[in-house]
């Protein structure tokens, strides 16, 4: 897998909801609590949809390294330092409303995206599989230092490692399957499906607010909010027990969808479980010179980002304005998609 160290690797990379409310009233949006009674459904899938007003907001994010070094101790400093590309926090307009999934695409979803569509995953049409998690498998002992098995045909999106229902999200897929999954459910329905912006990933997270996460800036707080790699998860990787998320969250892999609280725009997951694809190329200096309205990243790249972690990401990757990136080929035990639909006015 190619993509930035944001896992737990042993080699480094050289006010809240009522607060929030408040800030998108003033911005001319409808208040977070109305938008969830607001939800839209119905689509090919069975996917259920909430419609977020336009708005603005605060991307990125401005933390001092030694404010960063205070609050999640024992990283190495490099790790801190390396998230320059969340600065400069800047101003966002988000002008049109716009819907995005409750929840993250399931398993079952994607299976019945497979029957109807007769798409064939990249991991199976190129042969080379995908990644997954085996018992006895050492990181240690590989070149990379990988967390996971791989690339290996045994893995793709119905084998991961580990056990799922069709509740669960969906890993294992790549930003052309994610693609090819919002192009279908474009021509069968009429309507237009893709994926989120950055920008519209990050104001669909923050939801108003301007914490780290959705419950706050206390990493502790991951246990309750979100399925990141947490005291279960680390019983499998105790070489890094000490970065994990304080307390149990349930589940030791994914959970499934749905399964922690959403937050103040009614999006469940936006906090780890598995990492969501977004349509933009990744720009390391890009946020120096996005434009405020609706930005849309760089016109080219070589990768593209994906937001929100999983349920093997540390606390400092978790939050809303961390980004990664990856190529539009990774699949991986940990990445996912959550889909945009576009609003008919």
């Amino acid at each position: 897998m190619t993509g930035r160290s944001a896992l737990p690797r042993p080699l480094p990379r050289p006010l809240r909801p009522v607060l929030g409310t408040l800030l998108l009233m003033l911005a001319g949006a409808t208040a977070p609590w109305a938008m969830a009674q607001g939800n839209t459904g119905g689509a090919a899938l069975g996917m259920v949809f909430v419609r977020l007003p336009a708005g603005e907001f605060r991307m990125g994010s401005d933390e001092p390294v030694d404010t960063l070094a205070a609050a999640y101790p024992g990283l190495e400093r490099s790790r801190l330092e390396g998230l320059s590309d969340e600065a400069p926090m800047h101003r966002v307009r988000i002008t049109r409303a716009f819907e995005m999934a409750r929840h993250e695409v399931t398993v079952g979803q994607f299976r019945a995206f497979l029957a109807r569509s007769g798409h064939v995953p990249e991991s199976v049409a190129d042969g080379t599989g995908g990644y997954g998690w085996r018992a006895d498998y050492n990181p240690a002992t590989t070149e990379r230092g990988d967390a996971f098995e791989g690339r290996l045909p045994r893995y793709s999106w119905q084998n991961p490692g580990f056990a799922q229902t069709d509740d669960h999200p969906v890993t294992n897929v790549t930003w052309n399957d994610a693609v090819a999954l919002a192009r279908w459910l474009s021509a069968t329905e009429g309507r237009t499906y893709r994926l989120p912006t950055e920008a519209e990933w990050e104001y669909a997270c923050r939801a108003g607010g301007t914490a780290r996460y959705q419950h706050g800036d206390d990493p502790a707080g991951l246990a309750r909010s979100g399925n990141t790699f947490d005291a279960r998860t680390a019983t499998h990787w105790p070489a890094w027990r000490d970065q994990a998320t304080a307390g149990d969250d349930g589940h030791a892999f994914t959970a499934p969808a749905g399964a922690y609280p959403a937050n103040a725009f009614g999006l469940h997951d936006m906090h780890g479980n598995v990492w969501e694809w977004v349509s933009d190329w990744y720009g390391e200096d890009w946020y120096a010179r996005s434009p405020q309205d609706d930005p849309t990243g760089p016109a080219d790249g070589n990768v593209k980002v994906r937001r929100g972690g999983s349920w093997h990401t540390w606390p400092l990757y978790a939050r809303c304005s961390f980004r990664n990136w990856n190529t539009v080929q990774t699949r991986y035990p940990l990445v996912g998609i959550r889909l945009v639909r576009e609003v008919i006015d």
